[in-house]
């Protein structure tokens, strides 16, 4: 059986060529666990469900890896609305996720890592990001320097120009480029914080899943989906 999948950056279905036929890697962006699923996220996770179910029946192994997102601002919000700890918090929520996808009939990834658990991975991948000029530190916080990556946009096929003028992100003063995205940021009084080259802070979210990726699927990885 021959299994094809649309290639987003080429805009075309193309034959699945994994980079080691013994072996498969499948990794998806799980949850970020303040409150119950919605049916968003059951549609992703469905999907990817039965993905990893074919995976599964034409190759001899495959470690499909889902994340949990247990540090994020809406997380802080959610305790601070409610008075909830934040660990309560988590805890409760990824408990009702997995019940609510195992009443869909979902399967458990093969591996769930969580994102403070692997604080470590990411200050180093940042550390390196910064090391090769593609991020740098302001005011307590380390940013993604997008005009760097000459590259940045290629999926969607629009330039950085157009991808600056619909951006959703803060235009900060510390910002070198009004599209540049946090990876670090300064805890505050009373938030969760971990010790950093750049001060005491807590991961932007877009590192969380490119750390955990490489810390257990490694760095040779294709995209395909």
């Amino acid at each position: 059986m021959t299994l094809s999948l649309y290639n987003t950056l080429l805009r075309t279905k193309e034959v699945f060529a994994p980079i080691d036929r013994t072996h498969v890697k499948l990794y998806v962006c799980g949850p970020t666990v303040y409150d119950y699923a919605h049916i968003g996220n059951a549609r992703t996770f469905s999907a990817f469900d039965l993905l990893a179910r074919l995976l599964k029946h034409l190759y001899p192994k495959v470690t499909y890896a889902r994340n949990i997102t247990d540090v994020d601002d809406k997380i802080i919000e959610r305790s601070n609305q409610s008075g909830e700890p934040i660990d309560s918090v988590t805890a409760r929520t990824t408990a009702q996720f997995h019940a609510d996808m195992d009443d869909l009939g979902l399967l458990r990834p093969d591996i769930e890592p969580r994102a403070t658990r692997h604080i470590g991975d990411m200050i180093a991948m940042i550390d390196a990001l910064i090391a090769k000029g593609f991020a740098y530190a302001a005011e307590g916080h380390v940013l993604f320097n997008v005009p760097a990556m000459a590259d940045y946009g290629q999926l969607s096929r629009r330039s950085q120009d157009e991808l600056i003028a619909g951006a959703r992100v803060e235009v900060a003063p510390y910002k070198k480029s009004p599209a540049d995205f946090v990876l670090w940021k300064p805890a505050k009084e009373g938030e969760p914080g971990w010790d950093s080259p750049w001060g005491k802070g807590r991961p932007g979210w877009h590192i969380e899943c490119s750390a955990m990726t490489a810390a257990h699927l490694g760095q040779d990885r294709k995209s395909v989906v």
